[in-house]
């Protein structure tokens, strides 16, 4: 499928990737969004906690957050209001330990755990929904592709369309584009998130989860070879990057689905651009507006943002 132009103008005063990246992730504020939280117990004894705006639509949207987010984050809030307001139920789900409460076992989350997404999908297609959308922003779009591909031959026929914005396509390259100098103030912001969570886990797990030395970790390649590898069943942090990353499970993808990446995202290199694999895939579109940031999308003068016009544009017509 030919790549997509992109009609996406960034506002004037947002000059560069890191000024779109990071005004709306500071400043944007969602208002008039009264979730409806559900506790959903898994089978090895931990939960997800998912946030529904529901008004009896046959159409249900899944919003999945990215790294250290979670569905109260902006960009997941106002996808849901703006889907809501659109005829949709709404359904913003949080990954394990990013609700406000930590989760109960050593594990918690990461851009390749879609047996989590696939519960809440499950779950969601009990109440009976007819059309389901998925919608994945970052680490949550990674994850969304990555179940797409892994489950092409069995996805349930109510999933019938997808959108995914700022996506870390090859994990491995998107974690060395954060070690970058002029990124390493987003690296830090998520490390010290992390830290706290890590500490929290270490209390909880002493004899599994150490946080000493912590402050020393000054990668997330360093971060992941010490906890995401061996919490999660990887080898290390290059196994973690192969096996959790979302690019080798593209073309596997049966359903129309969309990727939007700026291209002065400063979390993405190169390798997060799948061109060619697009414009060969029947399903596969790929937009790469020149702006845009990371999850910014910012649109002077409105309420809403790209991402959700883009995405509830896409998925009405399943097609550019």
């Amino acid at each position: 499928m030919p790549l997509l132009a992109s009609s996406y103008r960034a506002p004037f005063y947002l000059f560069n990737g890191h000024l779109e990246t990071v005004v709306p992730s500071l400043f944007r504020k969602i208002t008039d969004v009264t979730y409806l939280r559900e506790r959903l117990e898994l089978p090895d004894g931990d939960f997800l906690d998912l946030d529904w705006l529901r008004q009896g639509s046959p159409r249900l949207m899944i919003v999945s957050h990215g790294l250290e987010g979670n569905s109260d984050r902006h960009y997941c809030k106002g996808m849901a209001k703006y889907f809501f307001q659109h005829g949709w139920d709404a359904l913003a789900w949080n990954c394990r330990s990013c609700s406000g409460e930590m989760n109960r076992l050593p594990r918690f989350y990461h851009h390749g755990a879609t047996e989590d997404l696939a519960f809440v999908i499950d779950h969601a297609l009990q109440r009976g929904y007819a059309h389901v959308a998925l919608v994945g922003i970052s680490m949550g779009g990674s994850m969304t592709l990555k179940y797409l591909g892994e489950n092409a031959g069995h996805l349930p026929p109510a999933v019938q369309a997808a959108v995914a914005f700022s996506v870390p396509c090859h994990l491995g390259s998107s974690a060395s584009a954060l070690d970058n100098p002029p990124n390493r103030f987003y690296l830090n912001r998520f490390l010290k998130k992390l830290g706290k969570k890590i500490t929290a886990k270490a209390a909880m797990f002493p004899d599994t989860v150490s946080a000493s030395g912590f402050e020393k970790i000054r990668s997330f390649r360093e971060f992941d070879n010490r906890y995401t590898a061996p919490l999660h069943g990887f080898r290390d942090a290059d196994d973690f990057y192969e096996r959790a990353s979302a690019l080798p499970h593209l073309s596997s993808i049966g359903i129309p689905t969309l990727i939007v990446n700026a291209l002065n995202d400063p979390f993405l290199p190169e390798d997060c651009y799948p061109r060619q694999l697009a414009r060969n895939h029947p399903l596969l579109f790929l937009e790469t507006p020149a702006r845009g940031g990371h999850t910014g999308f910012t649109l002077s003068g409105e309420v809403a943002n790209g991402m959700e016009k883009r995405a509830l544009a896409f998925i009405h017509s399943g097609h550019p």
